[in-house]
């Protein structure tokens, strides 16, 4: 059996988090910020519980509003993803969902980290 090492780097928008904090203030970011990450982190959590029960509406809707939230803080590559979440449920590839979504969750992870880790350094 052969193990693939995936890696793919992490798109932030640092300049999405710095305008943030520009117009909202140290405190009205980090709030909006934080609000997000945890906002992307149930909703992670609440996709792998859709998919297990084939819920696939209730994912697709998450999906497209990760879209937004991420967005909104800067995670140009899980907004990406989240946007082929979507798109293989529009398409009817419930193979190509399984890879997808396996990949967002990977990417999400590293997002939130790499966020977190921008947040401390503006600070």
């Amino acid at each position: 059996m052969t193990l693939l090492a995936y890696s793919e780097p992490v798109r932030v928008e640092p300049e999405q988090l710095n305008g943030l904090y520009t117009q909202l203030g140290i405190s009205g970011a980090e709030d909006v910020v934080c609000r997000a990450m945890e906002e992307i982190a149930l909703r992670m959590n609440r996709m792998v519980r859709q998919f297990a029960e084939d819920k696939l509406d209730e994912l697709r809707k998450n999906a497209r509003s990760l879209v937004g939230i991420a967005d909104q803080i800067g995670l140009i590559g899980l907004s990406s993803v989240a946007g082929d979440v979507t798109n293989c449920i529009d398409d009817g590839d419930h193979v190509a969902l399984s890879a997808v979504l396996n990949r967002f969750l990977r990417v999400g992870e590293r997002s939130l980290s790499a966020i977190w880790e921008l947040q401390d350094i503006s600070i």
